[in-house]
Parts: structure tokens; C-alpha cells; sequence
């Protein structure tokens, strides 16, 4: 088992960046495959970002993709978010979780360990 820890969100204006980290113990982050959602107000949870085991696959939703960067530190057992340009829309609880699958998911429900989220806030 594997348990996950967010941090780095915050209050930001539009137009600004944060880098959000997923910070693992109980068991080596490199054995999961690691996506990103989010969460706002009276809305489903939807997809991010999500990154394969070794770091070479990589997907995005289509709101995101140019904007956000997924990244890996297997040796630091840390995953990070990169959140530049960032917009109002964007505002929502950001949650990292970990798929002991061995394919990269889209789909929440395929995720077996989650974080308790970070909170992200673009002003506008």
C-alpha cells in the first residue's frame, strides 16, 4: 500500500504558474502509474494529467495540454504538476492517485490510492 501526499497549491493569480508535488511513502512511487485530477465545486472529479511507470508515456486533457507538464522523480518518489498559465477554470481540489495497473488510465475508478488534495485558487 501506498500512501500519497499532496502539496504546493495555493491562491494565484490568472496568468500565474504553481507546481504541485505528489510525494509518496509506504511503497516505491516508480511501481504505480501516477494520474492527476481535480475537483471543483459541484463537479465531477475529472482526468489531468497522467504518467506511466517510467515516465516515457504521458496524456493530458485537452484543457490542459500546452499549460500543464507531468513529471516524475522516481528516486525522489515524487511526482509534480506544473501549472502555467493557469485560469480561473482551472480553480478546483487537486488530487494525485496511483494505478498499480500496468497501462495508463483516464478513468478514476481504475485508481486504487489517492491523496487527501490540494487546494488550487486562480483569481481573476
Amino acid at each position: 500500500q501506498v500512501q500519497l501526499v499532496e502539496s504546493g497549491g495555493g491562491l494565484v493569480q490568472a496568468g500565474g504558474s504553481l507546481r504541485l508535488s505528489c510525494s509518496a511513502s509506504g511503497r516505491t512511487l516508480s511501481t504505480y502509474v501516477i494520474g492527476w485530477f481535480r475537483q471543483a465545486p459541484g463537479k465531477e472529479r475529472e482526468f489531468v494529467a497522467a504518467i506511466s511507470r517510467s515516465g516515457g508515456n504521458i496524456y493530458y486533457a485537452d484543457s490542459v495540454k500546452g499549460r500543464f507538464t507531468i513529471s516524475r522523480d522516481n528516486p525522489k518518489n515524487t511526482v509534480y504538476l506544473q501549472m502555467n498559465s493557469l485560469k480561473p477554470e482551472d480553480t478546483a481540489v487537486y488530487y494525485c492517485a496511483a494505478n498499480s495497473g500496468s497501462g495508463v488510465s483516464f478513468s478514476s475508478w481504475e485508481y486504487d490510492y489517492w491523496g487527501q488534495g490540494t487546494q488550487v485558487t486562480v483569481s481573476s
